[in-house]
Parts: structure tokens; C-alpha cells; sequence
């Protein structure tokens, strides 16, 4: 005989738990917090919410509700190995229980979504492209529009614009209202903010509400893998958005760009910590890195490996000088995980100004080491400002322990909202979007 199936031991182990005796105005606050199911972007629960389900399966639709809530759709083998931000254990049953013991399964219902502003405002916007692709959503655009045009394309841009920008009047002119409409959608979409309703601003413009309300249901699942009770003082990083911000109590959020890793050498998920400060690191370049991009150039043009700073170390292994010409730059801040990528300056700083970012072999480059450096070491009075400058000056490399490790979570938000609630999009670079509601959908996350 088989082993019972999970749905049938979670009934089993309801149908102990259910008393004669309990009020009956505590199937209504079941119901009512499992019908907000759906408005964040998780399965129906309809039937168990339906008045003449038992309480066995009403409870038990609380219980997949508790454990959704807390990222456990997914099953240990759907995980890929690049989303290593995993949501923490949580015992659903023994939560029920211990919130049926006291007469509050309703208020244990509401608290279970993660509690941050960023993800209530997310489900706002989640039922906002909801109900815009119920009603049919927009018309697409298909002519590029230059500042100074009138007609009917102008007028197509107005009403596009205006589905989510109050600010937009109907009207066939080209005027200074259309021109700031378009760039803020710009800014909302992560795109250079020039004014020009070219192509690329055009394609962000065109993708549908529906994939909209897809987009961030997948980012409202990412939220329930994210700790609850995050570090004050923290480093957040954003694949995605090419972005990183250091948070700090008592202090203005340090933000900054950073490259992150090309389509087909990915940057990663993770949380780590910073455990110290390199100033003049030296490159140990990668073997894969070496095989396919440095030997080749060095057997093409021998004087490039004297010119570039390479050595060869005695294990055989490449390795670039300090220098203004080593691919770290200046400052290394170090990471221990098992992707071996970290946080580093780079020499090439006009990629900070490319509105793509998604263009290294997977480590991310700051655009602001000195300034993060800087308040790192903050705490360290060995290390005042001027020492860190002279001490790149020097040329010397020097490695600086933190004396609170600082955490860093690199996550993957195509949908975020930023610090006036303003819901941000941004291209799934990396696909991932897609892949995690594929995998949701699968029999495995049911």
C-alpha cells in the first residue's frame, strides 16, 4: 500500500484537532482572510473557502495558505542552484495549532505575509494590473513618436500613458507635459531618460497588463524567501536593477549602480556577509576566465600579459598585478560563498552610465567602492577616511577586516516599489521570472 499523500495527513491530523466546541464565527475569519489568496498573487482557494466546505478543508487550505505565505511552493528539488536565497523553516500545522489553541486563527491569517511596505505596495499594484487586463489592458504602440509631433500616434502615447500616469491630459500636440510623462515612464522602466518615444521605451510601453500582473506575482513570491526580520545595518543589492544600496540606522541610504553578470554568466542569488576590505587587490583570474579570454589574448599579442600586469603564480595560475589596469580596481570587498563571486571597483567606469548592466562574468562591480568603503570601515577608528586614500595611493595591498561583518543580500526584482511607493519595472534579464512561475505551476508545487 502506498503512504498516504501529505493533502490526506493534513486532513488526518485536522480532523483530531477540530472540536465540537469551537465557535463557529471562526470558520467566518478563515474564510474571509483566505479569500486575499488570490490578491497577492497565490493559488485559489475557493472551494475550501466556499460556506458548505468542512472545517477539515478550510483549515487545511489555512495550513497551504501559512506555508505559501512563507515560500514553501517550491519543493527542495525545483530549486535551482543560482537561487540560494531560501526561505527560512516554518512549521505551518504547529503554528495553526498553537493559533487555534488561542481563539486567533483570523489574526494569525493576517499577519503570515512578509510585513515590509515594499510588498503590501507590490499587491496594491498587483490588483491594479490585475483589474487592467480584466478590462482588456491597452493598445499597443507601434510608431515611434519625436518631440514636436502632432497626431494621432501623440495621441496613442496619451492614452498609454495616462492608463498609469494621472499626469497625462488627452490630446494630438507634443507638449512639456507629454515630455516629462515620458520620461518619468522612463525612469519607471529603468530606461535612459532622454524624452524620445523611441523603441526601446515603446517596447516597455507594450508589454501587456497581464504579463505586468505575471511580472509581479513572481516578485511577490521572491518576497516570502526574504527574512522577515532583516539586519538594520545591510547591504541590498538588486540583479535586476543593476543597483546596490547600503542601509544603515541613523543614516541617509548610500545607493549606488553596479554591473552584475551577462545573461549566460549570471549573477546569482544569495546572502553573504562582508567579512573585510581589500585596498590594491590583486586579481587571481578565474580558470575558465583564463582559458577563454586571457591565453588566448597572450598567445595572439605575448607583449599583452607584461602590459596588462599578468603573472603567472606558482600553482600555474594567472594573476593580475595591482594597478590602475587590474580588473578589481582599486577596493575588493570580500565574500565567502560558494560562487566565488564578490564585490569590486572596476576600471571601466563608462559601464555605469549604460542603462543595461547585465554585462560581467558574474561578480558585481560598485560604482562608488571608495564612498562604501568608507562607511564600512566607519566603525574602525584605524581606519579614518584619509588613511583608506593614502593607503590606495601607496599602491601597497592591504586587506582590512570589518569588525562587524556586514550582510548582503543579492536578490532578483524585476518589480519593486522605490521610496515614494512608486511600483518600478525592469527587463527579466535572466529569465527568471518565467522559470519561477513555470515552476509554480508545476505538480510538484502544488
Amino acid at each position: 500500500m502506498s503512504p498516504p499523500s501529505r493533502s490526506a495527513a493534513l486532513l488526518a491530523t485536522l480532523v483530531v484537532l477540530s472540536s465540537p466546541a469551537s465557535k463557529a464565527d471562526d470558520l467566518g475569519e478563515l474564510r474571509a482572510a483566505l479569500l486575499n489568496a488570490t490578491a497577492q498573487g497565490l493559488p485559489a482557494l475557493d472551494q475550501a473557502v466556499d460556506v458548505r466546505a468542512p472545517r477539515e478543508s478550510l483549515e487545511a487550505a489555512a495550513i497551504r495558505y501559512a506555508e505559501a505565505q512563507h515560500g514553501q511552493r517550491l519543493r527542495p528539488g525545483q530549486w535551482p542552484r543560482e537561487w540560494a536565497i531560501r526561505p527560512e523553516p516554518y512549521d505551518a500545522l504547529a503554528a495553526f495549532r498553537a493559533a487555534k489553541a488561542e481563539g486567533r486563527q483570523g489574526a494569525w491569517l493576517a499577519e503570515l505575509p512578509p510585513p515590509d511596505p515594499a510588498y503590501a505596495a507590490l499587491v496594491r499594484a498587483y490588483g491594479r494590473y490585475r483589474t487592467l487586463a480584466a478590462d482588456g489592458g491597452w493598445a499597443r504602440l507601434s510608431e515611434p513618436v519625436k518631440p514636436g509631433a502632432v497626431g494621432p500616434a501623440v495621441a496613442a502615447l496619451r492614452r498609454r500613458l495616462a492608463v498609469e500616469d494621472a499626469g497625462v491630459p488627452p490630446g494630438e500636440a507634443w507638449d512639456d507635459e507629454l515630455d516629462a510623462a515620458v520620461r518619468r515612464a522612463q525612469a519607471r522602466h529603468g530606461l535612459a531618460e532622454d524624452g524620445l518615444a523611441g523603441r526601446a521605451t515603446l517596447a516597455a510601453l507594450n508589454v501587456s497588463a497581464a504579463e505586468r500582473a505575471d511580472q509581479i506575482a513572481a516578485n511577490l513570491e521572491r518576497w516570502r524567501w526574504m527574512s522577515r526580520k532583516p539586519p538594520a545595518r545591510r547591504v541590498a543589492l538588486n540583479i535586476a536593477d543593476a543597483s546596490l544600496v547600503l542601509i544603515e540606522p541613523g543614516r541617509a541610504p548610500l545607493s549606488m549602480r553596479v554591473v552584475v553578470g551577462q545573461p549566460d554568466k549570471r549573477t546569482p542569488m544569495f546572502e553573504d556577509q562582508i567579512k573585510a576590505v581589500v585596498l590594491n587587490p590583486p586579481w587571481v583570474v578565474p580558470d575558465r576566465i583564463a582559458a577563454k579570454e586571457i591565453w588566448p589574448k597572450i598567445r595572439k599579442d605575448p607583449a599583452y600579459k607584461a602590459r596588462e600586469g599578468f603573472v603567472v603564480r606558482p600553482d600555474g595560475r594567472l594573476e593580475q598585478k595591482p594597478g590602475p589596469r587590474c580588473a578589481l580596481g582599486a577596493i575588493k570587498f570580500d565574500l565567502s560563498n560558494p560562487f566565488g563571486v564578490y564585490l569590486h571597483d572596476t576600471p571601466a567606469r563608462s559601464l555605469f552610465a549604460q542603462p543595461n548592466r547585465a554585462l560581467s562574468h558574474g561578480c558585481m562591480r560598485v560604482e562608488q567602492p571608495n564612498a562604501l568603503a568608507k562607511r564600512l570601515l566607519a566603525d574602525d577608528p584605524s581606519w579614518p577616511p584619509d588613511a583608506v586614500d593614502v593607503a590606495i595611493l601607496a599602491g601597497k595591498t592591504v586587506r582590512i577586516p570589518l569588525k562587524t561583518t556586514v550582510p548582503v543580500a543579492v536578490a532578483y526584482w524585476t518589480a519593486f516599489a522605490d521610496a515614494n511607493g512608486t511600483v518600478q519595472f525592469r527587463p527579466d534579464v535572466y529569465g527568471w521570472d518565467k522559470a519561477l512561475l513555470k515552476l509554480l505551476t508545476e505538480p510538484a508545487a502544488n
